[in-house]
């Protein structure tokens, strides 16, 4: 049953949090506009689609900052009842601190439930539209290798690979379609080697080809100066289309759970190493518990002393700590990106390092 400091906590924390998530919003904001307004300014961008870029901005505003605006709601509610002897009373009644600690470490499940979802759906979705302007309009964010020496296994027993892919014009440079014998998968039966092909009028066409028919273990050569790939004979029907193609340039923070799960799965089978990838992939999960970490790293620093302690100083600490965290993410990741530590344990091993000490030190300031 709720009591009534349960919900003079909730209702302290969730203000908190908002202040902190909204301070935090106009900063980056601000931030941001003085650093790229002159490229605005550059590139002739119109004021609606500034407001377009920063609206898409958002998201990825509130997926950074959320666990140090939980942080700061934990240290502002809990430091706030430590000044004010609030905690006395608490005490005073009977409550111990595991029960003192379950309205923040509900609002902190609630927190990672709802940014399980946001950082893994609607951020994505709102970074494919924010990297385009920037990609299309500012001039950042261009990779040109993720659209080269690319593989793709189109169906059973039939692989395409492109050397390279113009995304403007939808066209792909030295393409080679090879398709093997359906029951030993070992044997090449068809090869088709084109100079381009182009995406034209939902369909691929092939220009100066040679198409290689190997069936009766004899090389039968065959050239086109022009070819709908759906009419070469003996060939399976290509799946492939272009989004498929270009979504190898869009970076992990574009894509949702399962795109990168997909894109890993692809990479594998183009026998290319995945350490980074696989990396980010376990992180998309374990960033957004971080709101849950963090509520008991700040109870664990805000309940362990008895010395009355100013907003600023308050302040102060979050973002120190929040500093510290961030830090230690990028830093292990570097480790995992090289393959010198498992990738699940990267992308966890901030969370279990700052859970850990959260617990040690509840455990050694207050029993």
């Amino acid at each position: 049953m709720i009591k009534q400091i349960d919900r003079y906590i909730i209702f302290q924390f969730v203000k908190n949090f908002l202040f902190a998530l909204l301070c935090f919003i106009l900063i980056f904001i601000l931030v941001d506009l003085f650093e790229n307004l002159d490229k605005f300014i550059d590139n002739k961008l119109n004021f609606g689609m500034i407001l377009n870029y920063y609206l898409y901005f958002i998201p990825e505003i509130i997926r950074l900052i959320t666990p140090i605006a939980v942080l700061l709601a934990t240290l502002f509610t809990a430091g706030r009842m430590v000044n004010y002897n609030e905690t006395v009373a608490v005490k005073n009644a009977g409550i111990s601190l595991v029960r003192f600690m379950m309205p923040f470490l509900a609002m902190g499940m609630l927190v990672t439930s709802i940014s399980l979802y946001f950082n893994n759906w609607v951020v994505p979705e709102a970074n494919k539209q924010k990297f385009f302007i920037e990609r299309n309009y500012l001039g950042k964010n261009k990779i040109t290798v993720g659209l080269n020496k690319l593989y793709f296994q189109d169906s059973k027993n039939q692989l395409v690979l492109i050397d390279q892919f113009r995304e403007t014009d939808m066209t792909a440079l030295r393409v080679s379609i090879q398709l093997y014998n359906p029951d030993t998968l070992t044997k090449l039966i068809k090869r088709v080697d084109s100079e381009q092909m182009k995406w034209d009028g939902g369909k691929w066409v092939m220009y100066n080809a040679a198409e290689r028919d190997f069936t009766d273990s004899v090389e039968v050569l065959t050239n086109y100066a022009e070819i709908p790939v759906g009419e070469i004979t003996g060939l399976n029907k290509l799946n492939l289309v272009p989004h498929q193609i270009t979504r190898r340039q869009l970076k992990p923070d574009e894509m949702n759970y399962g795109e990168l799960e997909e894109f890993i799965v692809s990479l594998k089978k183009g026998g290319q190493d995945t350490d980074r990838q696989m990396v980010d992939f376990y992180s998309k999960i374990s960033f957004s518990f971080a709101s849950l970490i963090i509520v008991i790293f700040g109870i664990s620093i805000s309940t362990g002393t008895k010395r009355r302690r100013g907003l600023a100083l308050q302040f102060g600490i979050s973002i120190l700590v929040s500093f510290i965290y961030l830090g230690f993410i990028k830093i292990s990741q570097s480790f995992g990106y090289n393959g010198d530590l498992d990738p699940l344990l990267t992308a966890w091993l901030a969370n279990i390092a700052f859970a850990g000490f959260g617990m040690i030190n509840l455990y050694f300031k207050n029993y």
